[in-house]
C-alpha cells in the first residue's frame, strides 16, 4: 500500500512538472507575462453572483478548463481586455472550456451591463464580486488578472494585466491545459 502511495504520488508529481514545461514553453507575445505553477493550487471555494443576484462557485465549472478574468468598470487595461475574452468565449467555449469574467469591488451590476454593452461583449454573462472576498480571497491586488483554472478545479497560471486572450498564443495555451 505504501508503495503504490509513493508512485502515485511520483508520478503525479512528474505529470504536474511535465504540464507545467509544457505551459512555459508556450509563453510568447502576451503569454510571456504568464506565471505558471509547477503544482496547480487549490482554490477557495468562495462565491460570487451572476446577473439575477444567484450564487454561484468556480467549484460549479469544475471538469471544464476555465479561464477566471477579475476586472472593473474603471480599470482601462480591463476595457482594452475585455473584448478579447468575448472573441475567446465565442470561438471556444462550450463544454470544455468557459471565460468567467466577474467585476470585483464597486462595479453595480446596471454599470456592469453598461461597460459591457459599450465595449460590445455579447457572449460572456455578467458576474460580480462586489465584496471582493473571492478576490481577496485569491490574492487579487490590482486589475485586470487572469486565472487559468485546470479540469480538478486548481489554478495552474496567473497573468497579470492586459492580454489579448484570442491571439494565437493565448489559445495555443489553453489547447494545452484542454489536453491535459
Amino acid at each position: 500500500m505504501l508503495r503504490s502511495l509513493v508512485l502515485y504520488t511520483a508520478l503525479a508529481l512528474g505529470a504536474n512538472a511535465a504540464a507545467a514545461a509544457d505551459l512555459e514553453a508556450l509563453k510568447q507575445g502576451d503569454m510571456r507575462k504568464l506565471v505558471v505553477y509547477e503544482a496547480p493550487l487549490d482554490l477557495p471555494d468562495v462565491p460570487f453572483l451572476d446577473a439575477g443576484g444567484a450564487e454561484q462557485r468556480l467549484s460549479d465549472h469544475k471538469g471544464k478548463v476555465l479561464l477566471v478574468n477579475f476586472w472593473a468598470v474603471w480599470c482601462a487595461p480591463c476595457r482594452a481586455e475585455m473584448p478579447s475574452l468575448d472573441r475567446l468565449q465565442a470561438e471556444m467555449g462550450g463544454e470544455d472550456f468557459e471565460v468567467i469574467a466577474i467585476a470585483t469591488g464597486r462595479n453595480p451590476p446596471p454599470k456592469v451591463a453598461r461597460f459591457l454593452e459599450e465595449v460590445g461583449v455579447t457572449n460572456l454573462p455578467l458576474y460580480t464580486d462586489a465584496q471582493q472576498k473571492l478576490a481577496r480571497t485569491m490574492g487579487i491586488a490590482g486589475l485586470p488578472v487572469s486565472v487559468l483554472i485546470d479540469r480538478e478545479g486548481r489554478e495552474a497560471a496567473r497573468l497579470i494585466g492586459e492580454a489579448a486572450w484570442d491571439a494565437p498564443e493565448a489559445k495555443a495555451v489553453i489547447e494545452a491545459l484542454l489536453a491535459e
